[in-house]
């Protein structure tokens, strides 16, 4: 069973700056960190949704569409358990489509075409509107691990300008971003998407904890 909070704390940290305290704290603003943080804060936890850029919250980068072969299958696992995207795209769609409709039902695949701006601040919306849950602009720098009769545990976040986010459980969502470089021909950039950066705090934070990323 879990104790919950209905809204973040505001605390001070050790080190004399601002800390926030919530149950639950997800680091992304993408498809899926929208998903877990509103699952998070539906199950009455007290969450916080950090990301870089709050304009860019459920952005589609690549091809604007949900579901399709498969992947519609999973769309509608996630409405069945109360998530975003099937609202979101019911209410931003602007082609649906059943593919494979000459194969079985077992082929069949739900596809719908979306207004990318329009999906995305429709998912904004609806995070907005969830209680419990707070949207925070951050670049988390620095992950805290605390220990506990001897056992190391995540404890939070720290972000830009030195305040800490504290929770019991941290949520990494991060895509793309974790020491991403992008290759154009030749050209070698460091970056998650186009004109956006990498997350090398938490980077460098997994690796000092003994993670491999390549």
């Amino acid at each position: 069973m879990v104790t919950k909070r209905k809204t973040g704390r505001v605390v001070r940290s050790g080190r004399g700056m601002a800390a926030y305290e919530y149950d639950v704290i997800v680091v992304g603003g993408g498809h899926a960190g929208a998903e877990a943080a509103a699952a998070a804060s539906r199950l009455g936890a007290s969450t916080a949704l950090l990301t870089t850029n709050l304009d860019t919250v459920a952005h589609m980068s690549c091809n604007p569409a949900i579901g399709g072969v498969a992947k519609g299958q999973i769309v509608r696992e996630i409405d069945a358990l109360g998530g975003l995207m099937g609202r979101a795209i019911d209410a931003t769609g602007i082609q649906f489509r059943l593919l494979n409709r000459r194969k079985g039902p077992a082929m069949h695949g739900p596809r719908a075409q979306a207004d990318k701006r329009a999906y995305q601040w429709e998912v904004r919306r609806l995070l907005e509107e969830q209680p419990g849950l707070a949207l925070r602009q951050e670049v988390v720098t620095d992950l805290l691990v605390e220990s506990r009769a001897g056992k190391e545990r995540i404890a939070g976040v720290r972000v830009g300008g030195g305040a800490e986010y504290r929770a019991r459980a941290v949520v990494l969502t991060t895509g793309t971003f974790l020491q991403a470089i992008m290759h154009t021909g030749e050209s070698r950039v460091a970056g998650g998407r186009a004109g956006e950066g990498t997350t090398r705090g938490i980077s460098a934070a997994l690796q000092r904890w003994g993670f491999r990323l390549e």
